[in-house]
């Protein structure tokens, strides 16, 4: 085993505090949010995924990338995580939001194993684990959301069929959004995209951009 992952499974791992603006987020379950920090600081990271140079900007880079999009949930939404990979953004937004229930879709078996032992861990009673692809989910829900998956065009073709009349896609993108936008327009109007807006997030130093596509 690695040093690194040595150090991890201690627990002797330098990692960032809660960000001031947390608490205004996750409120009473701030706690939660800490456990969930340290569950990817930790077994994130000695399952490969997050990578060891991550640990020290967990809460900037990940926890309140994802968290500070938290709010923008209709209440008591239904949200399908595509691609969640380590549960962001999903597990942050079922932390901060407990009115939400969140589906965590994951077609890799380690990674739902890991996915499962976290819901348990951290006694998230409104998240359920589902192992599978986009495409070969027939469910629709309020909200769907994916981060750092794929282009926004293919994103479009496996997210819009989730996506409830009325409901929307959360994309969360980086810089190239307003591109990958002009791009992938024909296809999300085709798929039923009634708006499309690019929102900017504010969190800290790194704002969270994410593509809003209003079905």
């Amino acid at each position: 085993m690695s040093d690194t992952s040595s150090s991890a499974e201690s627990g002797d791992v330098s990692r960032e505090t809660p960000p001031p603006h947390a608490a205004g987020v996750f409120a009473s379950r701030l706690d939660l949010a800490i456990a969930y920090a340290d569950i990817l600081a930790t077994d994130g990271v000695v399952k490969g995924l997050i990578g060891p140079r991550e640990i020290p900007r967990i809460w900037d880079r990940h926890v309140m990338n994802s968290a500070v999009v938290a709010p923008r949930l209709p209440r008591d939404a239904t949200v399908a995580d595509i691609g969640t990979g380590a549960g962001l953004p999903g597990i942050v937004w079922a932390i901060a939001r407990a009115d939400v229930h969140v589906t965590l879709v994951e077609p890799l078996l380690r990674r739902t194993r890991f996915l499962e032992q976290a819901v348990a861990d951290l006694g998230l009673e409104n998240v359920t684990v589902l192992r599978s692809r986009a495409e070969d989910v027939h469910d629709t829900f309020d909200v769907v959301t994916a981060r750092a998956v794929a282009a926004l065009d293919k994103l479009g073709r496996w997210c819009m069929p989730l996506v409830r009349p009325g409901g929307v896609l959360l994309a969360m993108k980086g810089r190239s959004a307003a591109d990958e936008v002009e791009v992938a327009t024909p296809t999300l109007r085709r798929l039923g995209a009634t708006s499309i807006v690019v929102t900017t997030y504010e969190n800290g130093d790194v704002p969270t951009t994410v593509v809003e596509v209003t079905r």
